[in-house]
């Protein structure tokens, strides 16, 4: 079990060496076109887009995937991921659980400038356009955001059996608020290109989060 990110970086430098290279090159693939999946979505992009972007022929994509379905889902695994990643490293440097959760208003801030993620979050981006169109991505939405709800809840939970939150405190509807509040906030901003309406909307965010207690 990775215990720590210095663990967690030996492993991923390891597993890199020993990865072939068919392995490397799917890996590649996905780095470069994961930006470009989540700025132009899934129909926006296509496969001129992936070939420039990789400089392989489009041959040498399908080689490693068997089409662009593939090369979608993969790289939304990656994008989820990446953010997952962050988010873990900010919280693990607060101690309590609503240092945890006000993380979320902080760091998804990064979002509205890309300058956490190019494109904004995957999660929003990706649920808007596969919902009807693409039942894959769809699936791939939905676990994740189920995964989130299942997390914040087990924060909230934590906080309620450390004493840190109030006993009458709904696990299951913190969790589901946060996230609408945070995807509600991303959607208002970008389509407003207004960044004070993240920040009146964190506000109320950072305010239940504190009510908690």
């Amino acid at each position: 079990m990775i215990n720590n990110y210095t663990d967690r970086y030996i492993f991923v430098l390891l597993n890199h060496l020993v990865m072939t290279k068919a392995e490397k090159t799917r890996q590649f693939i996905v780095e470069q076109t994961a930006p470009i999946f989540n700025t132009k979505g899934y129909a926006g992009t296509s496969l001129n887009d992936i070939t420039e972007a990789t400089g392989l022929t489009k041959g040498s994509v399908y080689g490693n995937f068997a089409n662009k379905d593939e090369v979608a889902l993969a790289a939304f695994d990656y994008n989820a991921e990446k953010m997952a990643t962050a988010i873990n490293k900010a919280m693990a440097e607060q101690a309590t659980m609503a240092g945890k959760l006000l993380v979320y208003a902080d760091l998804y801030r990064a979002l509205l400038t890309n300058t956490l993620h190019q494109g904004g979050c995957p999660l929003l981006n990706t649920a808007t356009e596969a919902d009807d169109t693409h039942p894959e991505l769809r699936k791939r939405v939905l676990g994740a955001i189920l995964n989130w709800k299942k997390h914040l809840s087990a924060l909230v939970i934590k906080g309620v059996e450390s004493a840190e939150f109030n006993q009458k405190v709904n696990p299951e509807q913190v969790a589901l608020t946060m996230i609408a509040m945070i995807e509600g906030a991303i959607m208002v901003s970008r389509l407003t290109e207004n960044e004070s309406h993240w920040d009146l909307i964190m506000d109320s965010l950072k305010k239940n989060i504190k009510q908690l207690s």
